[in-house]
């Protein structure tokens, strides 16, 4: 009877999926590996301030690894936080006229806003709310590393939402899918393939501003949180070339483990939602992502909690088809006279925040010339801006391109774009310093290039995942009909990617003026070079701790983006809209 039970058993393991195997095993340990690495973490940031602020960074090798643990769960974390703000955020703006008017606009002056603008008004906030204690100041360096992030990722995510082919949607109706329906199984699936590839850079991006992150100093508050940025900041003051080179090393280890581990399989995982009707001939692979799939016990212990995914996906709302509800005139009226009340809301906040900013600086003894002032060093920065971001679309949509095309050579090149776009400026500070002194260079010219070296990225990025979600259809057609050379870029792939393409531009343009707070001021050991601009002008005025000039500075910088984006970069996107028949 016993024995009857056993062989019961051994069959039902075997033809279900609790029989264990050896990717069980990988996949166990693995967990178990990284609950105890954020265990480890967690634990270290939470201590007294008064201990972190009289234990100074050591540049010693084996402090190395513990440091880019606790600055890779702070990146983590961050990006974790811009993803629910991305699908909060920009659905909002993507579903609502009248949230739009508010949320676009503030995301053009929020990704304008520097993060040391952002250090020097929230370090002192959170570092309330646990006083002499490290982990108000980790949620501050968190923050600041979200802000560094999530403006990438919500304007693609939104831009993906408002660039949903027309026949997509006209089928959602057929199948009478509610709005809530119609987001989860067309809209995000729609979006997945250019919201992976900018939450990869919005991670790699975010190493740029780490060192600002970590290593805080605003006014009085001097404070270094352990970390690769710290540990950065330290070699770079006290001009040890060989620490740079660690921390570069240890950087570099970071990004191969976490692309290989993580973005990969996601990459992987979200080519299912690539829009077409013929499949890819070459898919992207990953060796991560078919253990996953291989694996029995654990995938059978997320089941329910993937079941208990899908009740919650199929809810059945009311379906709101226009077919079923005609618009009234009464109801017509009714959201005339809310457009109204809207719009005089809109101009009433407005005004009150510029009369407000307007009493702020006028106390703060901020004189009319102190102004045209810093117009003039922001025209100076917005010159350096235009110019990078055109030289840098010349050079990376051509490349991006090209890699797009061949997902074998992606998954080669994915590695190394993300540890690209995360090469912080800061570790070339000694051969731009060196080199411009020895050859008494133009600083304000040669200190420019420092502003696009992360923000580059945004554009190559975008430029490969709007390739890579081309539908494969019309890349056949077009090889069919043996469309070659120039007509091909003009008339097939351009407009394809165009709309990735002004995603790309937008928030690169926004990272270069980020940028500019950390390119136009760089120091190597005792020697500083300063370019002349509305950066430099932000970065002294918050290292002196002057928050009536950081507000001034931050408040022309906010000006000059709205406009830039208002006048060229929102008009590119629409009409990038028409001309591909998406909208």
């Amino acid at each position: 009877m016993a024995y009857h039970s056993k062989l019961k058993i051994s069959v039902f393991l075997k033809q279900s999926k609790f029989s264990p195997n050896s990717y069980d095993a990988i996949a166990l340990i693995f967990i178990l590996a990284v609950f105890a690495l954020i265990a480890v973490g967690v634990e270290g940031m939470h201590q007294p301030l008064a201990k972190l602020q009289a234990t100074p960074i050591e540049l010693s090798i084996s402090q190395l690894p513990k440091y880019a643990l606790y600055t890779t769960l702070r990146m983590f974390a961050a990006i974790f936080v811009s993803l629910a703000f991305t699908f909060i955020v920009a659905t909002l703006a993507a579903k609502s006229k009248r949230a739009e008017t508010i949320i676009i606009p503030a995301l053009d002056i929020l990704q304008s806003v520097p993060v040391l603008g952002f250090l020097t008004f929230t370090v002192t906030f959170f570092m309330g709310f646990f006083p002499n204690n490290q982990l108000g100041v980790e949620i501050a360096a968190i923050f600041s590393v979200f802000t560094s992030q999530a403006w990438n990722m919500a304007f693609s995510f939104y831009q993906s939402l408002r660039t949903v082919p027309q026949d997509l949607k006209e089928a959602s109706a057929q199948f009478c899918l509610n709005s809530w329906q119609r987001f989860w199984r067309l809209e995000v699936p729609f979006s997945i393939p250019g919201l992976v590839w900018n939450t990869m850079m919005s991670m790699s991006g975010s190493w740029f501003f780490v060192v600002a992150s970590e290593a805080i100093s605003v006014g009085n508050t001097q404070i270094s949180l352990p970390g690769i940025g710290s540990w950065l900041g330290t070699a770079i003051a006290n001009q040890d070339i060989t620490a740079v080179g660690w921390a570069t090393l240890m950087m570099t280890i970071v990004i191969l483990i976490y692309d290989q581990i993580i973005f990969r399989p996601i990459v992987a995982w979200s080519d299912k939602f690539n829009m077409g009707q013929t499949a890819s001939q070459q898919k992207p692979n990953s060796w991560v992502y078919d253990i996953i799939k291989k694996v029995n016990i654990l995938s059978t212990v997320a089941a329910p909690f993937h079941t208990l995914a899908k009740m919650v996906l199929n809810i059945k709302l009311p379906y709101a088809g226009r077919s079923f509800h005609p618009v009234s005139q009464k109801n017509s009226q009714a959201n005339k006279i809310i457009d109204v009340f809207w719009f005089i809301f809109l101009y009433i906040l407005v005004i009150g925040s510029f009369l407000f900013l307007a009493h702020y600086l006028y106390t703060g003894g901020v004189t009319m010339q102190m102004i045209w002032n810093v117009l003039c060093l922001g025209s100076v920065t917005l010159l350096r801006v235009v110019i990078l971001v055109f030289l840098a679309s010349l050079i990376w949509v051509p490349i991006g391109v090209w890699i797009g095309l061949r997902p074998k050579f992606v998954a080669f090149m994915q590695p190394i774009a993300q540890f690209l776009a995360a090469f912080p400026a800061n570790i070339l500070f000694p051969v731009f310093v060196v080199i411009i002194v020895k050859y008494d260079l133009n600083k304000d010219i040669w200190l420019s290039p420092l502003m696009i070296l992360g923000t580059q990225w945004y554009i190559f990025f975008n430029v490969i995942a709007g390739v890579s979600a081309f539908p494969n259809d019309l890349k056949e057609a077009a090889n069919i009909y043996q469309v070659r050379s120039w007509t091909w870029w003009r008339k097939v792939i351009l407009p394809g990617i165009f709309p990735y393409y002004i995603t790309g531009a937008l928030t690169a343009t926004g990272g270069s003026w980020n940028a500019s707070i950390v390119a136009e001021v760089v120091s190597w050991g005792t020697t500083t070079l300063e370019a002349r601009g509305l950066g430099a002008f932000i970065a002294s005025a918050t290292t002196a701790g002057d928050f009536h000039q950081v507000v001034l500075g931050v408040g022309v910088m906010s000006i000059y983006v709205i406009m830039l984006n208002r006048l060229l970069w929102r008009r590119l996107y629409i009409r990038a809209a028409r001309l591909t028949g998406l909208e």
